[in-house]
């Protein structure tokens, strides 16, 4: 591994199953995945669930703090889960989606898109699509300024919400205001050092090719992998919305998410990149731990100056 895990994150990693992803494991995982995710947002938190399209099951939960004021229309989050294009739910992103809207006086909306392998590259990021296209057409009702909605993800949440911006950027239907990349999925190459590394916690090479070849079915180890969908590829990253990235140094996208946000900057598009020693992929599951709680504040204070709030 390229650097030592930090000791508050070691004792936890210790005691965690390593089980590589395929696609024998990955119906258990699932299961084991649905079981450990409860509701965790704050109480003071409602949560509405909105199907946006019946035949796909394409859904939204949208995320209003109860003593938000109506009289002005609020910033909105737009947040898509992590679990590397074949995990996950919506529900991942509550407690993250109602401390946010505490903090920032903001509403957070969640999209429950379909995973791979069933569902390959284009539809996970089509379906991002229909969920943000949802929220500016509802904007008004749900009392958000369509003016100021960013995205936000982790890992393959954070890939998601790079090429949906890119996305956006292209169609010009769409206006997306900033993009939170929390140790994004980025590039399916997996050509850098941290992204061959061995033995990596959480989520390792071998679960991350599996992830690759999951979400681009047969355009996996193609050169001509749409840069949609792997955002590392794109030739061009201008005129895209300011950018947040974050990512620790035991995490194989360490490298490929450093690069990405340099070449934002080098393309003239704002970016802040915190890199965090120690942290592994992920490390946003310990919330105690000293680092965790420093990503914390430097994500709601970027997103406050972002949005005014």
């Amino acid at each position: 591994m390229p650097q030592p895990i930090d000791a508050e994150f070691r004792t936890a990693l210790e005691a965690m199953p390593l089980i590589e992803l395929t696609a024998d494991t990955l119906p258990a995982m699932r299961g084991t995945l649905s079981e450990l995710t409860v509701m965790t947002g704050p109480d003071d938190v409602e949560r509405t669930e909105h199907v946006i399209d019946s035949e796909t099951g394409v859904a939204v939960r949208v995320h209003r703090s109860r003593t938000a004021t109506t009289d002005d229309a609020l910033p909105c989050v737009y947040s898509i889960h992590g679990g590397g294009y074949v995990l996950g739910s919506y529900d991942m992103d509550d407690g993250r989606l109602g401390a946010w809207c505490n903090a920032l006086g903001c509403v957070g909306v969640s999209v429950e898109y379909r995973l791979a392998p069933d569902h390959p590259y284009p539809v996970p990021l089509e379906d991002c699509y229909a969920g943000l296209r949802w929220v500016h057409r509802h904007a008004t009702e749900l009392g958000i300024d369509a003016g100021r909605v960013g995205v936000a993800g982790l890992s393959a949440g954070g890939g998601l919400a790079a090429a949906l911006a890119l996305l956006a950027r292209d169609r010009g239907e769409l206006p997306v205001a900033c993009q939170l990349l929390d140790s994004p999925m980025l590039d399916d190459r997996q050509l850098t050092p941290s992204s061959r590394s061995e033995g990596l916690p959480i989520w390792s090479r071998e679960s991350n090719a599996f992830g690759w070849r999951s979400y681009l079915g047969d355009l996996y180890g193609a050169d001509d992998v749409p840069y949609c969908a792997a955002p590392a590829r794109a030739p061009d990253l201008s005129r895209l919305p300011p950018a947040f990235v974050c990512v620790g140094t035991v995490d194989g996208f360490c490298d490929e998410d450093i690069d990405y946000a340099v070449r934002l900057n080098q393309a003239g598009v704002p970016a802040e990149l915190h890199v965090y020693p120690g942290a592994p992929h992920g490390f946003g599951m310990f919330p105690d731990a000293a680092v965790a709680r420093q990503c914390t504040r430097e994500q709601v204070a970027w997103l406050r100056r972002r949005f005014g709030s």
